[in-house]
C-alpha cells in the first residue's frame, strides 16, 4: 500500500515554502497565465523558478495549472508558457480543455499532465479516454462517492493516478463550472475571475411585486441558499487510502499562509500516523485542533459518503477564531531574541501561539517588544513591519505566531 502524496496549494512564493516547509509532498500553484485563480497572488517566471528550486532542493514536486477554459484570444503565447515552464522544470501542468492539452504534448512531449477537476470527470471510461491521449493523473470532479473512487481505480491501469479533494471550500456548481458570477458581476468564474455569488444572501421578489421579499427558508435575515460548508476528510485518512487515490489534495490558493500550515500538519501527522501502524491506527482529536483555529466554514465530508447536509444557511461568514500576528524571520539564541515580521496587529506582552512544523504549538508571551530601530514599542500596529521581542523559547525561522481573537 502506497502513501498518497499530500498536495498543498501555493498562492504565492511564501505559501509554497510554507507548505513545504510544514510538510506536503508536493504544491500545485499558478502563474500570471492561463489559471482559474485571477485574484491570488500568483507566480512571476522569477518566482516560479525560486519555487522549484526550493521544493525540488527538498525532494519535493510542484505542478501548475494551465486549467483556464481560454477563448481564441487566451491561446496567444501558450506554447512559448509551456516551453517556459519546461525550462525551468516543473514538475507537472493541470490543465481541463482538449485544445490545451494537445498544445502541451505537442510542444513539450516529456511533460507530465494532470487532468484539472475542471474537466469533470466522474467515471473511469472517462479517466480511460484522458490517459489513453497522454493524461497521467485524473484529478476527479468533487461529486465522486468513496465507493465511485473505489470503482474507478479498479478499473484503471496503475499507469493511471487519482487525485481528490480532502479539504477546503466547495463550489456550488459542478466542479467548480459555474455561470453565476458572469452572468451578475461580468467576471467568468471559469477565466479566473470568480466573484463568488453563491456566498451573498438571497430572498425571492415576484416579478410584479417589487420591493416584496419572500424568505425562502423561515429566517427573516433571507437564507444563504447555494453557500457550501467546507470539506473536511481528516477523521476518514484509512478509507481514502483504501479507496486508491493517490493524491490527497488540499484547497486554498487564496488562504492564508496560516491555513496553509495549520491544514498540512494537520494532514501530513494523520497520513504518517496511519503508515507507522494501520491496524491500530486512531483518529488523534488534536488534529482537529489545528483545523478549527485557522478561518473556515463549518465542515462536511462532502460527497464521499452520500447524501448529507453539505450547506451552511445561517451565513456566508467564516468562522475565525485565530489570526495570524507574524512570521519568525530568525532568532538569537545567545540573546534569546527573535525577528518578527508582523501580520496582524500585536500588543507587547501579549499571550501568542506558536505553530511549528515539527512539535506541539507552544504559547509565549511578547515581552520587550523593539521596533527595527530597537527602541521599545508597545505594540505594532503597521502592516509587515519588523519587530523584535524576548522569547527563552527557542523558535524556527517560519515559525508563525497565532493569537485568539477577543
Amino acid at each position: 500500500m502506497k502513501k498518497p502524496e499530500l498536495l498543498a496549494p501555493a498562492g504565492n512564493l511564501e505559501k509554497l515554502k510554507t507548505a513545504i516547509d510544514f510538510g506536503a509532498d508536493a504544491v500545485y500553484l499558478g502563474g500570471k497565465k492561463f489559471g482559474l485563480r485571477a485574484y491570488a497572488g500568483n507566480f512571476s517566471m522569477e518566482e516560479l523558478a525560486e519555487g522549484v528550486e526550493y521544493a525540488h532542493s527538498r525532494g519535493k514536486k510542484v505542478y501548475v495549472t494551465l486549467n483556464i477554459f481560454p477563448h481564441n484570444e487566451d491561446l496567444e503565447g501558450l506554447e512559448d508558457y509551456i516551453r517556459e515552464l519546461e525550462a525551468l522544470g516543473v514538475d507537472a501542468l493541470l490543465a481541463s480543455d482538449p485544445g490545451v492539452i494537445e498544445t502541451i504534448k505537442q510542444v513539450s512531449p516529456e511533460m507530465e499532465i494532470h487532468l484539472s477537476t475542471q474537466a469533470n470527470c466522474t467515471n473511469y471510461k472517462s479517466a480511460l479516454f484522458w490517459h489513453r491521449i497522454g493524461v497521467k493523473r485524473i484529478v476527479m470532479a468533487r461529486e465522486l462517492s468513496l465507493k465511485d473512487y473505489e470503482t474507478v481505480r479498479q478499473k484503471l491501469p496503475e499507469s493511471c493516478e487519482i487525485e481528490a479533494f480532502v479539504h477546503g471550500s466547495m463550489c456550488v456548481s459542478y466542479s467548480g463550472r459555474c455561470l453565476l458570477s458572469n452572468y451578475m458581476t461580468g467576471r467568468d468564474s471559469n477565466r479566473g475571475e470568480c466573484t463568488q455569488p453563491c456566498r451573498y444572501k438571497y430572498y425571492i421578489v415576484e416579478e410584479k411585486r417589487p420591493g416584496q421579499y419572500y424568505n425562502i427558508e423561515e429566517d427573516e435575515r433571507g437564507t444563504y441558499i447555494m453557500n457550501s460548508k467546507d470539506l473536511c476528510m481528516i477523521e476518514h485518512i484509512p478509507e481514502l487510502v483504501r479507496a486508491g487515490i493517490s493524491s490527497f489534495k488540499i484547497e486554498g490558493r487564496m488562504k492564508s499562509i496560516f491555513y496553509v500550515a495549520s491544514v498540512v500538519k494537520a494532514y501530513r501527522l494523520a497520513i504518517d500516523k496511519y503508515f507507522e501502524d494501520t491496524e491500530n491506527y486512531r483518529f488523534d482529536p488534536k488534529w482537529m485542533d489545528y483545523l478549527i483555529k485557522p478561518s473556515h466554514r463549518p465542515y462536511t465530508t462532502g460527497f464521499y459518503f452520500g447524501e448529507g447536509e453539505k450547506q451552511y444557511y445561517e451565513s456566508s461568514k467564516n468562522i475565525r477564531n485565530y489570526d495570524i500576528v507574524g512570521v519568525v524571520k530568525s532568532y538569537d539564541s545567545l540573546r534569546n531574541l527573535a525577528r518578527v515580521e508582523q501580520r496582524n496587529k500585536v500588543y507587547n506582552g501579549d499571550m501568542v501561539e506558536v505553530l511549528s512544523p515539527v512539535g506541539e504549538n507552544k504559547i509565549v508571551r511578547l515581552e520587550d517588544m523593539r521596533n527595527q530601530g530597537f527602541e521599545p514599542i508597545d505594540n505594532a500596529p503597521n502592516a509587515q513591519m519588523t519587530f523584535y521581542f524576548k522569547c527563552s523559547e527557542h523558535l524556527n525561522e517560519g515559525d508563525l505566531l497565532i493569537k485568539q481573537m477577543s
